[in-house]
C-alpha cells in the first residue's frame, strides 16, 4: 500500500509541518538545560547534546541547501566537525564545536533558507525531490537525534528537565497472551511510500511459516520474574557472547534499576520511582531479551515474523502500512511523539491493534528482533551508502515498532531501527514468539 496521494500543495504543507514539529521538539532538548549542559558529554556513548544541534543544521544544509537548491557552503569549514564518521562520539567533546549559540544561530540559519527552497520546491524531476522525499529524509534525521538527545537526557545525572503528562491509566490486560500470525506468504517492505528509507526497499513477498506472538510487549512484572528465578546467573539461558557481556558488566538488571530492599527502583528523566509492573520493560539489550524468551521457552520474532504481525490484513491478503491500516498514526493508535516519557501500560491502545489482534506493535518500546540487520533483495543505497550499508552484517541487530520517543514521521510498518547487541541506553524492549507445531 503506497502512502497518502498528495498533490504539491499538500506535500508542501505536510514537509513544512514535519520540519517544524522537529525544530520544535529540539528547541525543546536543548533549551531545558543551560549551556555547560550542552556541552557536557553525559555519557561516552553519547554525543554533547550541542554536537547534535549543530549536526542536525549542518545535514540539512548538505542536502536542502546544498543538494536540493545548489547553494554554496554557508560553513564548509565545520563540515568534518559533524561528519559522524569522521568522529565517534567519545572523541567529539575534544572537537572545536560551535558553542550553543553559534549553533543555534546556524541552525536557525539553514532552517530559514531551507524553507524558502521548500516553498518553491518541484516535487519531481528528480528521486531527491520526487514526492518531496529529501524534505522528508532531513525531518526524519532531526527526529531520529531527538530521539537520540532524549536518550542522553535519560543519561545524564541531576535534577529533572523534561517533563510530561504520563499515558491515561488503563485496566490490567487480561487478554489473550499470544496471538496466532497464519502461515504464508507477505508482502515484506515497500517500493511506493514516498518518504521510505533506503533499508525499507524494495517490497517483496517473503514465506513465513505459522508463528505465535505475544500480544503485548513483555512487561517489567514478567521480567522481574526472571531475575528473581536467578535469570542472570544462569548461563544456559544466554548465548555465549551474551554471557561474556554480563560477566564483564556484572549486570544484574535493567539498565537504570536498583534493589531497594524486596523491591525494584529504577530512574526515570531524574526522578526515582518503583518499577511499575504493567509497563513494557524498557533498556534491556538484545542479549538479554534473547535470554528471557530462552528462559520462558520462547524465543525472539524474526524481522519478518514481527512485520508480519504488525502488517499483514488475513481478510484483504495485503500488507498494510500500520498494524491499523493505513491512515497516519493518531494518539489512539500509538504512544509517538514524546508526549509522554515513558511507555504506556501493556495492553493500552487496542485501538492500535493489528488485525490478528497484537497490540502496542507501534510505539512505546524498541522491539528487539532475532534478525540481523541485512539488506532485501534488490538494494540500492540511496541517498547515501552510509545511512546503511555500512552498517549490514551480523554485528548489528534490528528493532523494529519505534518507542514513545519516536516521531510518526519516523515510525511506520516498514521502518527498520538496529544497533549492537549490547547496546541499552536505548527505548528498547521486546515481545517473545514460538513456531506453532504442525
Amino acid at each position: 500500500m503506497t502512502g497518502p496521494a498528495l498533490d504539491s500543495e499538500a506535500l508542501r504543507e505536510r514537509a513544512v509541518a514535519s520540519l517544524i514539529t522537529a525544530r520544535d521538539r529540539t528547541t525543546l532538548l536543548t533549551s531545558c538545560v543551560d549551556g555547560p549542559e550542552l556541552t557536557a558529554q553525559h555519557s561516552p556513548l553519547m554525543s554533547p547534546l550541542v554536537w547534535d544541534l549543530a549536526h542536525i543544521g549542518n545535514q540539512e544544509e548538505q542536502w536542502l541547501l546544498r543538494a536540493v537548491a545548489g547553494h554554496e557552503a554557508i560553513r564548509p569549514d565545520i563540515d568534518t566537525l559533524y561528519d559522524a564518521f569522521e568522529h565517534p562520539r567519545a572523541e567529539r567533546p575534544g572537537l572545536p564545536l560551535l558553542s550553543p549559540q553559534e549553533a543555534r544561530r546556524y541552525a536557525a540559519d539553514v532552517r530559514g533558507r531551507a524553507l524558502d527552497v521548500l516553498e518553491g520546491a518541484a516535487f519531481h524531476g528528480t528521486r531527491l525531490t520526487e514526492a518531496g522525499f529529501a524534505f522528508g529524509m532531513i525531518a526524519q534525521h532531526e527526529q531520529q537525534h531527538d530521539e537520540t538527545m532524549l536518550v542522553t537526557h535519560q543519561l545524564r545525572e541531576g535534577p529533572r528537565a523534561l517533563s510530561a503528562p504520563d499515558p491515561e491509566p488503563v485496566p490490567l490486560f487480561t487478554g489473550p497472551s499470544e496471538v496466532l500470525v497464519p502461515g504464508g506468504p507477505f508482502t515484506m517492505g515497500t517500493s511506493d511510500e514516498p518518504w521510505a528509507l533506503d533499508n525499507e526497499r524494495p517490497a517483496h513477498r517473503r514465506e513465513v511459516p505459522p508463528f505465535r506472538i505475544d500480544t503485548t510487549p513483555v512487561s517489567n512484572a514478567a521480567y522481574q520474574a526472571f531475575i528473581e528465578d536467578g535469570g542472570y546467573d544462569e548461563p544456559r539461558w544466554w548465548t555465549a557472547e551474551g554471557w561474556a557481556h554480563v560477566r564483564r558488566g556484572s549486570l544484574t538488571a535493567p539498565l537504570f534499576w536498583r534493589r531497594d530492599g524486596r523491591q525494584w527502583l529504577r530512574r526515570r528523566f531524574g526522578v526515582t520511582e518503583v518499577v511499575p509492573p504493567d509497563e513494557p520493560v524498557l533498556h534491556v539489550c538484545w542479549y538479554e531479551a534473547d535470554a528471557y524468551a530462552r528462559w520462558a521457552g520462547r524465543r525472539l520474532p524474526t524481522e519478518a515474523e514481527w512485520e508480519k504481525a504488525a502488517r499483514y490484513d488475513p481478510v484483504g491478503d495485503r500488507s498494510m502500512r500500520y498494524p491499523w491500516g493505513d491512515a497516519d498514526p493518531g494518539p489512539e493508535h500509538a504512544n509517538l511523539g514524546q508526549r509522554h516519557l515513558r511507555p504506556a501500560p501493556a495492553g493500552s491502545h487496542p485501538a492500535g491493534g493489528s488485525p490478528l489482534g497484537v497490540r502496542q506493535l507501534i510505539g512505546d518500546v524498541w522491539e528487539w528482533t532475532a534478525s540481523d540487520f541485512l539488506p532485501y533483495p534488490g538494494f540500492r543505497a540511496f541517498p547515501y551508502k552510509e545511512y546503511s550499508e555500512v552498517f549490514f552484517g551480523p554485528e548489528h541487530k534490528v528493532l523494529r515498532g519505534g518507542s514513545f520517543a519516536v516521531d510518526p514521521v519516523a515510525c511506520r510498518g516498514t521502518f527498520r531501527n538496529w544497533d549492537l547487541p549490547v547496546r541499552r541506553q536505548i527505548f528498547s524492549g521486546f515481545r517473545t514468539a514460538r513456531s506453532e507445531e504442525a
